[in-house]
Formats: C-alpha cells, structure tokens, sequence
C-alpha cells in the first residue's frame, strides 16, 4: 500500500510539475516610443483588448503594462534587457535587432502598425533643399544611423549626390526624441534647426508658422511603405504560445477599431500625449491617408532591409520579407 500511495504522489508531482512548466507568463511589457503612429498599441492597452483575448484562449489574469522610450533602439534595448516583451520603433530599428539576434534569442517582426511619411522640416530660411545643408548644420534624429529617419536621409543622399555619398548628412545628425526635437525646433533658441519628424510633432511644427517643409520620404521610398513595426523574441514567443496569438489578435482588432472609430481611436491617443490643440486635431490626422494608415500588412520591408543591407547597416541580407516577421505574418499579401 505504501508503494502503491508513493508511487500516486510521485505521479502527483510529476503532473503538477509538468504544468507548472507549462504555464504561460502572467504579464505583457511593452516599451515604444512616442507618435501618433504607435496609436493602435494605445488602443490595445486602453481597450484591453491583449487581456480579451487571453481570457478567451483559457488564460488566467493577465497585466498589461506600457512604458514610453526615446527611441525605437533604446525600446530593443529594455527588450534584450529582459525588461520588455514587445518593443516598437520604425522599420530600421527593427531589422537592426532582427539582424543582431540568432537562436533563442531571435528577435523578429510581431507586424508592422502603421505607414507614415517621415517629414524633413526646417526652421532655418537658408535650407530649401538638401543641396543647402552644410557643416555645422544639426538634423535631429530619433537615433542617429539606424532609425526610419537616418536612413531615409542616406536614401536622400544617395539619390541627391550618388551612392558613394549615401552617407553625406550622416555627420549632421544628432538624436533627440520626436517631443524634444519639436521643442527644439520652435523655440529659436536651439542650434537644431532641422527635424526629420513624424506626426503629429511634423504637423505642429509645420503649423506654427516658424518652419518649412524640405522633403518627405515619400521622395526616397515606395509610398505606403511600413514605417513602424513591433517585434518580439523567441524567448516571449515560444514559450508563451497562447498569448503570443493573444497579442496578434489584440493589435489586429486595434487596427480595425481605428478605422471603424476616428474619434475614439483620437480620444486614447490624447489620453497618453496630451495636447495643447483640440482633439479634432488629431482626428484629422488620423483620417487623413496622406498623413498615417494602420495597417498590418507589410509594405516594402524587403527593399529597407536591403538598402540597409547594402549600406553596411546589416550584416545579414533577407532574401524574403517573411523572414524579417514571425509565422502570423506570412500569408499576407507583403513586400
């Protein structure tokens, strides 16, 4: 009997143990930057749509929390660390840390959020074009050589003066967040006179009566390219199936609210980045297709991770855009 009641509790333990290691984490870290183009990670957050979707996949209680970073590298930077699951910022950070990652760490693409131009304004009269930049010139950045804006401007440069002069404005930029950089730009006592900005700080400044716009990115890449991406690594992935699928479906019902609902969609948004303007202001932006679409499917992802491969940036080179996302992204019709 006493064999037989061992040999039950072993078993016991045994079970016990195996689901103990087989449950999924209680909690979603998400680490972005500031922008109107991170709106559907708001809207997932406030509407907790990440927690609706764990409960119905048989999960318990689970915590949703959102910290604001500078920079989409710094975002990579909290999610290496360990002290982030999901981490945002534009394309270039994100196939940065695609190409730096292998095996359990692995980080790839969770999908793209939104496309959106980056603007390049100035506040300095002499700088109409790109041919008026010189030295001594500050072009702020959200991080200098890997973010959608520095790499646009070595697109810029390339086209502008020839391949061997790509990195021409390089040495002009300098980082700077996007809230920063606004104020910066229109206070007329900063050195940083120019902004590779995304909206809605791209709007305001252009607004103001004080700034001017150079170029758009629209110029350089193909319009409707995925201008932002959230990416997670293996080490969330994999063992967190349930609500790794959790998290998909959330940011995808995210998406769809935004077109279904402008006004509510801007009213989470000014929740998160308050505004001196109405919040009319910001639901013009959002509906206006010149300024933002959401949208999950990628656009020209292969042509920035190649141009970035071709620059020296990466050290890899993706032969298909699929490869730059986890398997939830591949049936869509991408680029």
């Amino acid at each position: 009997m006493r064999s037989v009641l061992g040999f039950c509790a072993a078993l016991g333990f045994v079970a016990l143990s195996a689901g103990v290691a087989g449950a999924e984490q209680s909690m979603v870290r998400i680490a972005q930057p500031y922008g109107l183009v991170y709106l559907p990670s708001y809207v997932a957050v406030d509407q907790h749509l990440i927690e609706q979707h764990a409960k119905a996949a048989g999960l318990g209680d689970i915590q949703v929390t959102l910290a604001h970073m500078a920079s989409g590298p710094a975002a990579s930077d909290m999610l290496l660390s360990g002290n982030a699951d999901l981490a945002m910022g534009g394309f270039g950070p994100a196939f940065t840390i695609w190409d730096k990652t292998h095996g359990a760490q692995q980080v790839r693409g969770v999908m793209p959020l939104s496309s959106s131009p980056v603007f390049l304004i100035s506040v300095d009269p002499r700088i109409q074009s790109l041919t008026d930049f010189r030295d001594g010139d500050k072009i702020s950045v959200s991080a200098i050589k890997v973010t959608d804006q520095a790499i646009t401007l070595e697109m810029a440069a390339a086209k502008q003066w020839g391949w061997d002069q790509r990195f021409r404005l390089d040495p002009l930029t300098v980082s700077m967040s996007n809230p920063d950089a606004l104020i910066a730009m229109l206070s007329g006592r900063s050195e940083v006179k120019n902004h590779a900005a995304i909206i809605p700080f791209s709007v305001e400044e252009l607004e103001s009566g004080k700034a001017h716009l150079v170029m758009t990115s629209d110029e350089y890449l193909e319009p409707g390219s995925s201008s932002t991406v959230m990416w997670a690594s293996a080490q969330f992935r994999d063992p967190n199936p349930k609500l790794y699928q959790a998290v998909v479906a959330a940011f995808e019902d995210a998406i769809v609210l935004i077109g279904r609902d402008p006004h509510l969609a801007a009213q989470i948004y000014v929740a998160r980045e308050p505004q001196k303007h109405e919040l009319g202001w910001i639901e013009a932006m959002i509906r206006d297709p010149k300024l933002i679409t959401y949208s999950s499917v990628p656009r020209g992802t292969l042509a920035h991770e190649q141009f970035m491969y071709r620059v020296g940036t990466l050290k890899h080179e993706a032969k298909t855009w699929q490869e730059l996302f986890w398997e939830n992204e591949a049936g869509k019709p991408g680029s």
